[in-house]
């Protein structure tokens, strides 16, 4: 009798550990090609529960907006956020690791137009046209070129005749291709892997123009996840190109693999985010 008490009590105390371990880990994506990739984050999350020891569940949302929305709600564990988001997040999240493109943890913003329009050369031709926003949280589709258009004196307000958001890069870049817009300023890494996917949706635009590199998108953790977890979690990230699987995944994501970085990898878009309440003055600067 003892002995059946004593075993009651004993799975009573650890009912509650169990419970917790059971608990998934959440990780938050913002709009990229992976929204359309459900048997790849199947396959990476096969990849990740063995190794970390517990479920794990993405959670897809359709705006950056959104998951930075979750992520002050405490509803996410980890996020993979565009760069501007991240440090707009900074008091909530913390780095945890940086993709790594051609061995290199960087990427860019093209400027696009529809690839029958070969008489523009700049950004400046594109005054009083049609310019799609990838989202109103995107660096490379939203606060840089309007960074530059700050930068040539112009007020973003009235440079261009319409504008619209698309909420994705890759529907920006349909937009384009599709003449519903004269211009967009997109990811590289999603035009990137599209030309590779779809030669004739990226085909039908012409790359007006490169910026220079900026820290690649970074995976974050909540400020709340113990840091047992967000080791764990780094070690598999950071060792998934030593493997087989860890290797096909990251051909699919159409990534080297991941690296831990400074924050400061993201000073520069930092500064600019401080900068952006006073662009829709309509006085130049």
């Amino acid at each position: 009798m003892e002995r059946r008490r004593f075993i009651a009590l004993g799975a009573l105390l650890l009912a509650p550990v169990c419970h917790a371990a059971a608990q998934p880990l959440r990780i938050g994506l913002t709009p990229t090609l992976l929204h359309e990739r459900h048997t790849l984050l199947a396959r990476w999350q096969a990849y990740l529960e063995p190794r970390l020891g517990r479920p794990v569940s993405f959670v897809l949302r359709d705006s950056y907006g959104d998951t930075m929305d979750l992520i002050k709600q405490q509803r996410l564990d980890v996020a993979w956020l565009s760069d501007y988001p991240y440090v707009l997040m900074k008091p909530w999240v913390r780095l945890l690791a940086t993709p790594l493109k051609d061995g290199r943890p960087y990427y860019r913003s093209y400027l696009i137009v529809p690839a029958r329009d070969t008489r523009s050369r700049s950004l400046a031709d594109l005054e009083g046209k049609v310019f799609a926003y990838a989202d109103p949280y995107s660096h490379t589709g939203y606060l840089f070129p309007r960074h530059e258009l700050v930068r040539l004196g112009k007020p973003p307000k009235t440079f261009f005749r319409r504008t619209f958001f698309t909420w994705s890069h890759r529907k920006a870049i349909e937009a384009v291709a599709r003449r519903l817009a004269d211009g967009a300023a997109v990811e590289s890494y999603v035009w990137d892997a599209l030309a590779r996917e779809e030669p004739a949706l990226t085909g039908a635009t012409r790359i007006l123009s490169r910026s220079r590199e900026f820290g690649f998108p970074p995976l974050v953790a909540m400020n709340g996840l113990p840091q047992p977890d967000f080791k764990k979690l780094r070690r598999v990230l950071l060792e998934m190109g030593r493997d087989t699987e860890g290797q096909a995944i990251l051909a699919q994501l159409h990534l080297d693999g991941f690296a831990a970085t400074d924050p400061n990898l993201y000073a520069e878009v930092e500064a600019m985010a401080r900068q952006a309440g006073r662009w829709d003055e309509d006085a130049r600067p």
